[in-house]
């Protein structure tokens, strides 16, 4: 019983680890065909899978520029202020925290 269990939790810490290098994965490259630097991206996305929701990462893959603005954001500010959109204020809160504290290295 303590084997099958032991197993179990075992399988069960390999699949999240999995799931969770994907996840960091497909954040990364969001960011970074959202503009983001590749450097902040790397940064930014292992925090944001550890604190966001899957339903509230993907909200951030739906960003679109809008009519008149860039395609790809220039700075880690425009980004932001594009995902204010999304209505989500822990988004919001942790992509400026991510933002703020990989720009200086902090991440």
């Amino acid at each position: 019983m303590v084997r099958r269990f032991a197993l179990g939790a075992a399988i069960l810490a390999i699949v999240t680890g999995c799931a969770q290098t994907i996840a960091e994965s497909r954040v990364r490259s969001a960011l970074i065909d959202a503009g983001v630097a590749e450097r902040e991206a790397d940064c930014m996305a292992g925090r944001m899978v550890d604190r966001l929701t899957i339903d509230q990462l993907r909200k951030l893959e739906g960003l679109k520029a809008r009519p008149g603005e860039r395609e790809r954001p220039v700075t880690l500010r425009e980004y932001v202020e594009r995902v204010r959109r999304v209505g989500d204020a822990e988004v919001v809160t942790v992509t400026a925290s991510s933002a703020g504290l990989c720009a200086v290295g902090l991440g």
